[in-house]
């Protein structure tokens, strides 16, 4: 009889009445620590992907602007073409170039004012990112005869200036001299980002060269989407040693540092959870080890009559510590699978997109994660059993174990 059918049959014993049940609880245990634990790491991963992704959708993940001390969203222009940007189109790291220009004005819709952002687009936006935050009406597009007058506004200031799709707004703009601008509203957006909804409005990028008297040519700054996110902050450095020295390239996580500090402090709780929902299912599973030795003690007295040395009875003991260990994982990816699978498609669990910038909690299923988490949850349970196996395997003797009962 080889060791994992012995294993089953002393979990399966007659005599294993009392631990029965706990051996029962104990896989329910390990099977909700596991089920925890993926969950912490896919809504972690899940919203900071989505949050990620937002910010990235109505800009970039890099952005270059001429060097200024202040922060002002009227930026100095600068010529669009030069020699780095198309050694960008050649590098395999970057997805797209899209080049902006802004513009600080006033909007104004019957009797509201409101401060906006005009954020000036070309064709070389990337709609497939930002069209996803559409909630009503449609993206614009560019003719090369004519300036577009239509503008997509976000939810929050369409709210407040109570505009709607076709509505018509005009914005000032406070300069020498004065200007004033008459716009359509083609669609309105919604990010819940409060940087983005309460500022930004997207329009021709003629507009706001025409307010500044720039030339067809001079842009505010060039936006740049990367193919990996997780190269960022090397994508970032690089092409800013690369830029002339009045410029500057900048990531997002520098144009936003709250948020994406905030951000990290996810990783560092779902790191302490795993930690603590790890030491748990160690602490459940020596103690229902030791129950299901203290049952086997005359067991374990015959097995090492018949001739079963130390190592055979520490492996016998690892086996069963296996089996529970993996029924439990078995049990916990399933719950966290479904769990996590449901919550993806249905949206089933909402929340306060004013706190959490998100109305539902997100999901990402990582596999590369999915199964390290396991290998280090059974890795760690079996070392962990290691120790009071060799103890409890070497200290029963035949004479003591059989005498036990």
């Amino acid at each position: 009889m080889n060791l994992f059918t012995l294993s089953k049959v002393l979990l399966k014993s007659e005599q294993n009445n009392y631990s029965k049940p706990i051996v029962s609880i104990t896989i329910a245990g390990v099977a909700l620590g596991v089920t925890i634990m993926f969950l912490a790491l896919f809504i972690t991963a899940g919203y900071q992907k989505e949050i990620r992704n937002k910010m990235v959708s109505l800009g970039a993940h890099i952005r270059i602007s001429s060097v200024e001390e202040n922060y002002s969203f009227d930026l100095l222009p600068f010529d669009r073409n030069q020699s780095f940007v198309e050694e960008m189109r050649n590098n395999s790291q970057i997805k797209n170039i899209q080049f902006y220009g802004t513009k600080v004005g006033i909007l104004k819709a019957q009797d509201q004012v409101e401060g906006v952002v005009l954020k000036g687009i070309d064709s070389t936006f990337s709609w497939n990112l930002f069209r996803a935050h559409i909630i009503e009406g449609n993206s614009f597009t560019f003719d090369t005869d004519s300036i577009c007058d239509k503008i997509l506004i976000s939810k929050v200031l369409a709210s407040k200036l109570r505009l709607k799709i076709g509505a018509k707004a005009s914005a000032y703009f406070i300069q020498e001299p004065p200007r004033q601008r008459n716009f359509v509203v083609e669609g309105i957006y919604e990010t819940q980002l409060p940087e983005v909804d309460e500022r930004f409005i997207l329009t021709d990028l003629r507009h706001v060269q025409k307010l500044n008297g720039w030339t067809p040519e001079q842009v505010s700054g060039i936006e740049i989407l990367i193919a990996d996110y997780n190269k960022i902050d090397v994508m970032g450095m690089k092409l800013h040693n690369e830029i002339p020295y009045d410029l500057k390239a900048e990531t997002i996580k520098q144009l936003y540092p709250n948020i994406f500090e905030w951000l990290a402090l996810a990783d560092t709780n779902a790191i302490v959870l795993l930690i603590i929902t790890i030491l748990v299912c160690l602490i459940t599973i020596i103690s229902t080890f030791f129950i299901i030795v203290l049952e086997q003690t005359k067991n374990i007295g015959i097995l090492k009559t018949l001739g079963l040395n130390h190592k055979s009875i520490m492996k016998l003991f690892v086996v069963i510590a296996s089996r529970l260990i993996f029924r439990g994982l078995c049990w916990g990816n399933m719950a966290a699978l479904t769990i996590g699978l449901l919550q993806s498609i249905f949206h089933l669990i909402p929340l306060d997109p004013e706190t959490y910038y998100v109305s539902f909690i997100p999901i990402a299923i990582n596999p590369m994660v999915f199964l390290w988490l396991n290998l280090l949850v059974f890795t760690a349970c079996l070392l962990t059993l290691l120790l009071p196996t060799h103890y409890i395997s070497k200290r029963i003797t035949p004479i003591e174990a059989v005498r036990y009962e």
